[in-house]
């Protein structure tokens, strides 16, 4: 004789899940390979592949969230998912590879205190990021900013030292100490309240449409061609938004306040 309980279950039709809707998270894991293999490559003394490893894993990053969207499949696993992977690839992972080629040869122990900090700045901005999300009183224009730092970018700005070694030799290394008080700073600006640009959701107006293009298929050439000096211009040109998104963000701020008192 059949319980209820056993009918009800057998009755229930399973939830089938697309098998396209699985991508995003794929991407996620994909990201966090890479950055896993950052540190195998930094193992072997191989600082090109160990770079390259972490800039494939920011693109993998910066794919699984619009992919999510594309499909309409994000998900709060998908976001705790992402947050992991995000720890591990950029803020780990930057943190070992700079460590086994350069600041492990400070003898101090501060070029290691420069890893602890990086990666603690980076876990708390990812953990403020998540409660974030749940914020549904933020104003809706503020949605083209982000609070500090992200941690791609974050990765990037830490990582720009050993860019710009890649790129133009022994003439732009800088002494283990220094590297150690730049990943300070980095992570600094990971966890500050300093309102950075944000693509998402950004509009520009027919007439630029032709300029960006370029801009874009310039910018991929110097990629295909000068990897590494591309990437050191990148990181270098981020670093002079910074400034730029605050003053826009407080002329926006301004704005919006004034529409309020007229209201």
């Amino acid at each position: 004789m059949n319980s209820p309980i056993g009918e009800k279950k057998a009755g229930r039709k399973r939830r089938e899940f697309p098998l396209p809707r699985l991508l995003p998270n794929l991407l996620t894991i994909m990201s966090l390979f890479g950055g896993l293999t950052a540190v195998r490559f930094a193992l072997s003394e191989r600082w090109e592949a160990a770079a390259l490893a972490i800039v494939i894993a920011s693109i993998l990053d910066v794919l699984d969230g619009r992919v999510a969207r594309l499909l309409n499949s994000a998900s709060k696993f998908g976001a705790e998912l992402d947050s992991l992977s995000d720890l591990t690839s950029f803020g780990v992972a930057p943190g070992f590879v700079l460590y086994l080629w350069l600041l492990n040869q400070d003898t101090t122990g501060f070029g290691w205190v420069g890893v602890l900090v990086f990666a603690a700045c980076s876990a708390l901005r990812l953990a403020r990021f998540n409660t974030m999300l749940e914020d549904f009183d933020a104003p809706k224009w503020t949605k083209g900013f982000f609070t500090g730092v992200p941690a791609p970018a974050g990765a990037g700005l830490v990582l720009m030292p050993l860019f710009f070694y890649l790129a133009f030799g022994e003439a732009f290394l800088v002494p283990p100490i220094l590297l150690a008080f730049w990943m300070i700073v980095a992570g600094g600006l990971m966890v500050s309240r300093l309102p950075t640009l944000a693509m998402k959701g950004r509009r520009i107006a027919p007439v630029f449409v032709a300029p960006v293009m370029a801009g874009v298929c310039l910018l991929a050439a110097g990629l295909f061609t000068k990897l590494w000096a591309t990437l050191s211009v990148i990181s270098a040109v981020y670093l002079v938004l910074l400034p730029i998104g605050w003053l826009i963000y407080r002329r926006r701020a301004k704005i919006e306040s004034l529409k309020g008192t007229a209201s």
